[in-house]
């Protein structure tokens, strides 16, 4: 099966190097000199990696037959793709490639269900599991062993210990606007000589309207 892992970023240099965005725990094995990666675009490669060096913290490719910054520069924002055993699993017991943690019923401690793993997103400080709710709303899980304590993949399930807010924002919302509407109704109750009566005299449509909202992202592998 073919497995995301790597998206090349701007060129480095003017002798054709770019650098990557790993998105694979094992890139002494993906993304090694000699080896021949799928690319989307397609229309991009396949491209073979020639040369490979660690620069400030960065990896710093270069492709066979790009020589220079232009078409290093042409190659920005491509995926690379390698081609892996669907029965391959990482040697690290803890890590796991995507397509095996794909469709995990993610749960909390307690077996309360919080929906279905959808996607796993490669951010560059961390991983996010994307878990579908059963009302389609989506919520992001940091994959980090602090919140996702367990990974059962016999019993295809995934589970979680999240902090405060971090799956039940919206009832924390929910519970903040009801408590604007009980302070709304101990206003309406109040005694009129309390009240200034400057307030009874604002024209309808120009009372000023005032509202807000607000909104998380460990190990993890793509092969």
């Amino acid at each position: 099966m073919q497995l995301v892992v790597a998206r090349v970023g701007r060129a480095h240099g003017i002798k054709g190097e770019v650098t990557v965005e790993v998105r694979t725990d094992e890139p002494e094995l993906r993304l090694a000199p000699g080896a021949v990666l799928a690319t989307d675009p397609a229309t991009a490669g396949p491209l073979t990696i020639e040369t490979g060096r660690v620069h400030s913290g960065r990896l710093l490719l270069r492709f066979a037959g790009v020589r220079d910054r232009t078409a290093a520069e042409s190659l920005r924002n491509t995926l690379l793709i390698a081609e892996v055993d669907p029965d391959d699993v990482p040697e690290d017991p803890d890590e796991y490639y995507d397509h095996q943690l794909m469709d995990l019923d993610v749960v909390l401690r307690d077996g309360t269900e919080v929906g279905r793993l959808t996607e796993i997103s490669h951010l560059p400080s961390q991983d996010l599991f994307v878990v579908e709710r059963a009302d389609g709303t989506e919520v992001l899980i940091p994959f980090v062993e602090e919140i996702v304590v367990e990974i059962d993949l016999e019993k295809q399930r995934a589970v979680i210990d999240p902090p405060p807010g971090l799956i039940d924002d919206r009832a924390e919302i929910a519970s903040s606007r009801d408590a604007d509407t009980g302070s709304s109704e101990d206003a309406d109750t109040a005694d009129p000589a309390d009240t200034d009566s400057s307030a009874d005299t604002v024209p309808p449509g120009e009372a000023e309207d005032v509202s807000g909202t607000g909104a998380g992202s460990g190990p993890g592998a793509d092969a």
